[in-house]
């Protein structure tokens, strides 16, 4: 039976209870913004925040509307609002329709509208059918993956004003998707069970035991790519002892899936808060080399 929408349910529908998940969008949002600019505008950092916490609670309750059904099958998700019943499907249009009024908002606003704009319309496809390419698509992570380089491209259309002639630009956004192929393969893997069950396509499932080495040079390439890019940009030096440690963490967390079998479910849950941590690291690294301490 569906209730009266209350701050809880509102915050669990748009997975706002779990910081982990928003945070990842906004970290590549952050790498394209300090690679772009050496120090960008506070007010462009702050209109990319809520821009992009904005389409990451339009992408999530969209997802919940498509597989409310299925949700209610997978251990993980059996809770959620939509699934449980404690929100009903008018409530979560009335929502999502307001964050996309907040995105749209948001996009008005920031420097070179036009490009953004137009950067932000086409991001609405995937993000609103990304939920049905599990249906059909046996690596439905690849389109979530392209959908998270939407969240370096707008940043940086904002901080520049073109797309041309950027190749540090392109190098961020590749290893923006790679690097978000990797994790949400990561977190596909404790569903494989039900989603094997349903009839629920994920790479975790289209990858099977290929899934840790596929990860690993997902993970790889990211950090190459960021790294030239970076490069690119002439960070200082302080960049590069970020960047070692996150790569020692990337090659720790591929070796930790390697090395595991059959875990419980929380295991990757923390695999995936992991990639959180290290991304941010990587930012924090990208924000004092572009300060120029030495």
């Amino acid at each position: 039976m569906n209730h009266a929408p209350t701050m809880a349910s509102l915050m669990a529908l748009l997975r706002w209870n779990k910081p982990s998940g928003r945070l990842i969008l906004l970290v590549p949002a952050g790498w394209a913004l300090w690679l772009a600019t050496p120090q960008p505008d506070p007010l462009l950092v702050l209109q990319i925040l809520v821009g992009g916490l904005g389409v990451s609670g339009a992408g999530c309750v969209a997802n919940d509307l498509w597989d409310r059904s299925i949700d209610r099958q997978v251990q993980r998700t059996r809770l959620r609002p939509l699934a449980s019943g404690v929100l009903g499907a008018p409530t979560a249009m009335v929502t999502l329709l307001a964050l996309l009024a907040l995105s749209l908002a948001v996009a008005l606003t920031l420097p070179h509208r036009t490009l953004c704009l137009g950067l932000a319309a086409l991001s609405l496809a995937p993000i609103l059918l990304y939920p049905g390419a599990k249906r059909v698509f046996p690596y439905p992570q690849l389109v979530l993956a392209c959908t998270w380089g939407f969240a370096v491209l707008i940043p940086w259309a904002a901080a520049q004003g073109t797309l041309a002639h950027s190749p540090a630009l392109w190098l961020v956004w590749l290893a923006t998707v790679l690097w978000s192929f990797g994790f949400d393969t990561v977190y596909a893997m404790a569903d494989q069970a039900d989603d094997r069950r349903i009839g629920i396509h994920s790479s975790a499932r289209s990858l099977g035991g290929r899934a840790a080495p596929v990860v690993g040079c997902c993970y790889g390439l990211a950090m190459g790519c960021l790294g030239l890019a970076a490069a690119m940009a002439g960070v200082q030096p302080w960049w590069w002892l970020f960047w070692l440690v996150a790569a020692w963490g990337m090659g720790r967390e591929v070796a930790l899936l390697w090395s595991r079998r059959d875990p419980p479910a929380r295991f990757y849950g923390l695999r995936f808060t992991a990639q959180v941590k290290l991304g941010s690291l990587l930012l924090l690294g990208l924000v004092v080399g572009r300060a120029g301490l030495t």
